[in-house]
């Protein structure tokens, strides 16, 4: 009468080799899809990190030309990886304003130093709470915003020299 339970452990693992099966035959969509694209950029004012140097605020933004908005740090090994890429950008003529996460002049003078700087502006959100009002999860992170202060696309991690034609094409889309 209990014979049919001799085959529930075969069923069990018929339903887990599926699962994993479906799983490696059609992966899920690994793609972070932000929830800032098509909002305006939030509201901010951070002073600039280095002396003499403006800081950035939401208000720097939308004035009828797109720009790139670069969330990192010098602290950050993958900010240094994509630094030839901004300067890339930066002489192709894009302007690049930038968010320094939890920094301080002194080390961010050597980054600059060392790898390049491709800013217009560099803010200090010490506590990360521009970072985190862009929805901005870590560094470093890269916003496209087009002419009207909206954002239209948000690269998570460091650009690499494959990146740089589609951030072009994005801020040219921006217009």
């Amino acid at each position: 009468m209990r014979r049919w339970l001799i085959w529930v452990p075969l069923a069990a693992f018929l339903v887990v080799w599926g699962v994993v099966a479906s799983g490696l035959l059609k992966p899920g969509d690994r793609t972070i899809h932000s929830a800032m694209i098509g909002r305006p950029v939030p509201q901010f004012a951070l002073p600039g990190l280095m002396p003499g140097r403006p800081g950035v605020a939401s208000t720097d933004f939308g004035k009828g030309k797109p720009r790139l908005l670069n969330v990192f740090a010098s602290w950050c090994l993958p900010c240094i990886a994509e630094a030839p890429q901004l300067m890339a950008l930066r002489r192709a003529g894009v302007e690049i304003d930038a968010i320094a996460v939890r920094d301080t002049p002194q080390a961010m003078a050597l980054f600059l130093r060392d790898n390049g700087d491709p800013y217009t502006r560099i803010g200090d959100d010490k506590q990360s709470m521009a970072q985190l009002a862009l929805g901005s999860s870590g560094v470093p992170e890269t916003f496209v915003i087009d002419s009207r202060g909206v954002i239209v696309d948000q690269h998570i991690g460091d650009i690499r020299a494959d990146d740089v034609p589609r951030l072009l094409e994005a801020l040219e889309k921006a217009k």
